[in-house]
């Protein structure tokens, strides 16, 4: 304690970030403050500590701080730098799957609607995001039934009619691309739509319904069931809506349980006065609930992300006005802050409020479970393997190929023992002839490492590289290591057949249980690696076999290959192609068109 506390006494009252660091100098925690001084110093001189708190501060070792000029920044700084280390004792909210959007850009002629799980400004109109048993494909297929909006995404231009395909003639789409209805009789449909997708379901139930009734008339029973399905459907849109609240309401309504040591966090989604679903997040932090809360919505709301025009909170934030220059500033979003004591958003609250109790609850030994096969079991495995660091980041390596055809290499990465999907990398085998292990991984050892050399802050250092093999292949790679001489990175090898783990300490193999949470980190941190590396190799056989089926058919060169792969981006495009769509590129006129499709049913890629 003597160097943190003669650093206490020089901390200055301005605002900034403070940084915490363990004994190995790896950052666990990362604050803000208003006042540096005061904020630090409770750490180690409060006499009443949250549990969590405690044990982070039994592992400070060392802190620095960063000033900043106002809390504002101070409070942007500190979300770069837990992005950046992801330290163990800050809320650390993984990617969340993006929930879908339904878009529409009316600055099109002939706007069409499609499902995007992607928020961008650039003018669309987007409807959701779809969860909680709504689906957002089902409701694309409503509008286009009822609609009769068009499902495709060609691009169409007033006076350059088409001829109309199998979605007019099912009566899917009105047919805008052959002009069978003018722009403007088209553009009340895609209001009509709008409508529909603001909650506007009247007209909606109206239409499916006179052409469910139409279809039985004519006795298509089938085409009247699925017409019939689609209005069952528009009963749980309908069930969404609360019916107290402005239907333009957009708000999140978030809510907070906390045991001393875990905690858990409950949002309700209500966009357009619909109650959307809900989202859970639970964490080991134990901390004071106002300080989690806004810990949790700055981790939350990033760029891009869908904003709502309120956050509704359970009791009022501490630091909430801070919040709301933070996203004003740094995000461009207004949002306003709202603690209702009373009424139906009071109401959500509660529900918000059970729902975080319920997960808390449920979640504890999950979440304890989870600590101890990924942080822990990280710590100790520095331990039992005598690593000089701590293997915060792990990088494991595999070789896949097929009697040395389309060799392809995997990186798989994980942090704080959880994959990193974003930091995967793939490597095309390029200089090594034959099916040779040992040669692929030095040769895709010699690629990472000179990308380490030359772009370190992209690609990141890791603490530990695991090699999928044994003492050979660990050897193997130790020499590309010794010519680069890198002496601080950990290496090992995990063995697949006994599971053993070799080192370069020992010939002796270490050999743990096969339930022992140390292996089982390796085992998947290996497997992911052998799954990556495995997709990749499909892929690229797939491709390349595809590709000799081109080469194969007599009158299609090199320039007609290309022109096609420009139009259709990929393989799988040119098989699902139309004769209409290859005769449009050029070169490829009826018989070539006709030549192409017959070979690939002929191949089984494609059904007459």
């Amino acid at each position: 304690m003597g160097i943190i506390e003669d650093k206490l006494k020089l901390l200055p009252e301005s605002s900034g970030v403070y940084v915490m660091l363990s004994k190995e100098g790896q950052v666990i925690y990362v604050g803000k403050a208003k006042n540096l001084k005061n904020r630090v110093r409770q750490y180690f001189h409060a006499s009443i500590k949250a549990e969590k708190v405690m044990a982070m501060v039994k592992n400070v070792a060392d802190f620095y701080y960063i000033k900043a000029p106002t809390e504002t920044d101070a409070l942007s700084l500190e979300n770069n730098l837990i992005k950046k280390h992801k330290p163990r004792y800050n809320i650390l909210l993984k990617d969340d799957k993006t929930y879908p959007y339904i878009k529409v850009n009316l600055k099109e002629d002939f706007p069409y609607f499609k499902v995007t799980r992607k928020l961008l400004k650039d003018g669309a109109k987007y409807f959701g995001p779809y969860m909680g048993g709504v689906n957002a494909y089902d409701l694309l297929d409503t509008i286009n039934l009822a609609f009769s909006v068009r499902p495709c995404q060609k691009k169409l231009k007033i006076g350059k009619p088409l001829k109309p395909c199998l979605n007019h003639h099912i009566g899917r789409c009105s047919g805008i691309c052959a002009e069978l209805v003018s722009q403007k009789e088209y553009l009340k449909r895609v209001k009509l739509a709008i409508d529909f997708l603001n909650g506007d379901t009247l007209e909606t139930e109206k239409l499916l319904k006179e052409k469910m009734m139409a279809f039985a008339q004519r006795e298509e029973f089938e085409q009247a069931l699925i017409y019939k399905e689609k209005l069952l459907g528009l009963e749980k849109v309908k069930i969404k809506r609360l019916t107290s609240l402005n239907r333009f309401l957009n708000a999140d309504v978030l809510a907070i349980q906390n045991n001393g040591i875990y905690s858990a966090v409950n949002l309700l989604m209500i966009r357009n006065g619909r109650m959307l679903g809900g989202k859970n997040y639970a964490f080991n932090s134990g901390t004071d609930n106002s300080e989690i809360l806004s810990e949790f919505i700055t981790r939350y709301y990033v760029e891009g992300a869908d904003f709502p025009q309120e956050i509704i909170t359970t009791f009022k934030l501490a630091d909430y006005n801070l919040l709301t220059n933070y996203f004003k500033e740094k995000l461009n979003e207004q949002i306003n802050f709202v603690f209702p004591k009373k009424g139906v958003k009071h109401q959500l609250c509660l529900m918000a409020e059970e729902n975080a109790k319920e997960h808390l609850e449920v979640c504890i030994n999950k979440i304890k479970h989870k600590e101890d096969m990924t942080v822990k079991a990280i710590e100790s495995l520095k331990e039992l393997l005598g690593l000089q660091n701590l293997p915060k980041r792990i990088e494991c390596f595999d070789i896949s190929n097929v009697s040395g055809v389309d060799k392809v290499a995997s990186m798989v990465v994980f942090e704080n023992g959880e994959p990193a999907k974003k930091e995967y990398r793939r490597f095309k085998i390029k200089t090594v002839e034959g099916a040779n292990d040992y040669k692929s991984l030095q040769e895709v050892l010699y690629r990472r490492l000179e990308r380490l050399k030359t772009d370190s802050e992209k690609f990141g250092k890791p603490d530990l590289i695991v090699i999928d093999g044994g003492k050979g292949q660990l050897s193997s790679v130790k020499s590309v290591f010794d010519e680069y001489k890198i002496s601080d990175i950990d290496l090992i090898s995990l063995a697949e057949k006994q599971e053993e783990i070799y080192t370069l300490k020992s010939n002796v193999p270490v050999v743990l249980s096969k339930s022992d949470y140390r292996l089982r980190l390796l085992i998947r941190l290996r497997d992911e690696a052998h799954r990556f590396a495995i997709s990749y190799f499909k892929s690229l056989h797939s491709k390349n076999a595809l590709s000799s089926v081109l080469d194969r058919i007599e009158g299609l060169g090199k320039v007609k290959i290309k022109a096609l792969l420009n139009e259709f981006k990929d393989i799988s495009g040119i098989i699902s192609a139309t004769k209409e769509q290859l005769t449009k590129v050029e070169g490829i006129g009826d018989v070539l068109a006709e030549q192409i499709i017959s070979t690939f049913v002929k191949e089984g890629l494609k059904n007459k």
